[in-house]
């Protein structure tokens, strides 16, 4: 689950800069502006990926450690 939500930040983080390249050299202000938000959306969603992450894994740490404790 928290793959996914790195690779489409990824992908996100590309495309935008993508437009964001295309809208500043053709001058669209529009095209750039939306690439600077896809960027940026998909960093947030690259970052929410990491937080997901790191929840789970301390909800197997501390799943692991109640267990430990239980076979005392």
């Amino acid at each position: 689950m928290t793959m996914s939500d790195h690779v489409k930040g990824k992908y996100d983080e590309a495309a935008g800069k993508t437009k964001e390249v295309v809208g500043s050299a053709t001058g669209n202000e529009r095209v750039e502006a939306e690439g600077k938000t896809q960027k940026l959306a998909g960093k947030a969603r690259d970052a929410m990926g990491d937080i997901k992450e790191k929840a789970a894994d301390a909800v197997e740490d501390l799943k692991d450690k109640m267990h430990k404790d239980s076979d005392k």
